[in-house]
């Protein structure tokens, strides 16, 4: 017997799901303990997950739930599930990426062959087509998805193992990474964009991150309890940006226009500004307060709204506005 076949023949002998002793394989097998313990050694290579337990009463068995029982589809179950894998694949990027080519091919290797060559070739079935550049709101662009994939995999990783993970994240308004420690929760994807959720550790509250902005991550030997009333669900619908902008009040310069009612219903349509705070002047108008101090950002917005918006703070954002807008209306004036 060589040492695949051996191999093999291990793996099946502790499907049982009870512990099986080394001594009990090389019996079975006819060949020494330390032959067994590299056998063993050859499936925890492989990714098999094999566990095993010290003292007179140890041994190895198979993780619970490794090999599952199998699974009947019909064909149009099959189908939808890789028109699924499919529009994943439209995304920028994609959480263990690996692992669902590993799993895509299994899951069409056992398909029959009168769709398989249909089905084995889905992209060339069904289109995604991606997010396009925002242009009003600087800065949205994502980065290529290399520089984020690794962060994806590894949060999930994380996530799966139920362990922490450290990583740096960048946030454009500093100037340099800061590093920080979370217990990922769950993973979103927004406006062509992936964000992890967590508890970060420092601040001990849930943090929302943007996925390109993180590097040099890694999964830490800290393990914590899953927060069984999370859910992902609750920060859709832009409700994980509005909590972000709440915190970010309270960290960043906040700049204020004050605009006409109108002017704010139509900006409350907007996906980013609709989260900003709204709060009546009493004078009619509507003061908004935006935690984003970016002339390339604020500028375009103000003359986008046009007249009746006035940039009230921070004042040199308001005297370096009206500079620019004077040197708008020269240009622009006509001569009589």
């Amino acid at each position: 017997m060589n040492p695949i076949e051996r191999a093999l023949g291990i793996l099946l002998m502790l499907t049982g799901g009870k512990l099986v002793t080394a001594a009990a394989l090389a019996e079975r097998f006819e060949v020494s303990l330390r032959t067994i313990y590299r056998d063993v050694d050859r499936l925890l290579a492989l990714g098999v997950p094999v566990e095993a337990e010290r003292g007179a009463e140890g041994g190895y068995r198979l993780a619970h739930g490794y090999i599952q029982p199998p699974v009947a589809l019909t064909r149009s179950e099959t189908a939808a599930l890789l028109v699924a894998l499919a529009l994943v694949r439209g995304l920028r990027a994609t959480p263990l990426s690996a692992d669902l080519d590993t799993a895509e091919r299994k899951l069409t290797a056992a398909l029959p062959r009168a769709v398989h060559d249909l089905l084995v070739n889905s992209q060339r079935l069904i289109g995604v087509e991606r997010t396009p550049p925002d242009v009003f709101h600087h800065g949205t662009t994502p980065a290529p998805a290399g520089s984020w994939q690794n962060a994806l995999d590894r949060f999930m990783e994380g996530l799966l193992a139920g362990r922490r993970v450290r990583f740096e994240h960048t946030n454009p308004a500093r100037d340099a990474p800061r590093p920080h420690e979370v217990e990922p929760y769950g993973i979103l994807f927004d406006r062509d964009h992936w964000y992890l959720a967590g508890r970060s550790v420092d601040a001990d509250d849930l943090r929302i991150y943007r996925a390109d902005r993180v590097s040099n991550i890694e999964i830490t030997g800290f393990r914590f309890r899953p927060d069984k009333n999370f859910s992902i669900q609750d920060l859709l619908g832009g409700a994980w940006l509005a909590r972000a902008m709440r915190r970010w009040e309270q960290e960043d310069t906040i700049v204020q226009i004050r605009v006409r009612p109108e002017q704010a219903a139509k900006l409350s349509l907007d996906w980013y500004y609709r989260h900003a705070a709204f709060t009546p002047d009493g004078d009619g108008n509507v003061l908004i307060s935006i935690p984003r101090n970016d002339p390339a950002v604020i500028f375009p917005l103000v003359r986008w709204l046009g007249p009746g918006a006035e940039l009230l703070a921070p004042v040199h954002l308001r005297e370096q506005l009206a500079a620019e807008l004077e040197a708008m209306a020269a240009t622009h004036r006509v001569e009589r």
